[in-house]
């Protein structure tokens, strides 16, 4: 069964999700990146966040790599996922990253202390847990966009065990 559901409300936008993003990732520490969940729905997340200087991708120069924009992209679908999971009154489990098509960016880098917003709209449900969702980045004149594919097991634990769930 798929960790969330497979059709768009017909209503407006979301409020602001209340739930901490920190609660929805497998991640802890500086290693979550995203401020915050602003929406979701069933087949898309949005999400927010600053980027840091004193995070793991830091760079002198005061900046970060503009690959790193696939994980925020990455931890968006993260939140969308623990956000359906905790809907089912599950627990946010691994997800993991199986691939990228077509990652593009404007800039080598993003600066430090820019603002930016991460869309993940998916596109495709596999009955195998597999997923494929198109994502972009953006931020004042900076713009990211790519295909991320997706492996979302329903147990992580037995899927790392070698045992199916």
């Amino acid at each position: 069964m798929s960790a969330w559901p497979s059709a768009e409300p017909e209503s407006p936008a979301s409020p602001p999700i209340p739930i901490p993003v920190g609660d929805l990732l497998p991640h802890a520490g500086n290693v979550v990146l995203l401020d915050a969940l602003l929406d979701v729905g069933p087949s898309h997340a949005v999400a927010e966040l600053t980027v840091r200087d004193d995070g793991l991708f830091s760079q002198p120069d005061g900046s970060v790599p503009a690959w790193v924009g696939l994980e925020y992209m990455a931890q968006t679908v993260a939140a969308f996922s623990g956000y359906w999971r905790r809907q089912r009154g599950l627990g946010v489990d691994l997800g993991f990253l199986l691939g990228t098509r077509h990652f593009t960016c404007n800039a080598g880098s993003f600066p430090c202390g820019t603002r930016l917003r991460v869309r993940a709209d998916k596109v495709m449900d596999g009955v195998n847990d597999m997923s494929v969702f198109n994502c972009r980045v953006q931020g004042g004149s900076l713009h990211a966009e790519c295909t991320l594919n997706v492996y979302l097991p329903s147990d992580s634990r037995a899927f790392l065990a070698g045992r199916s769930a």
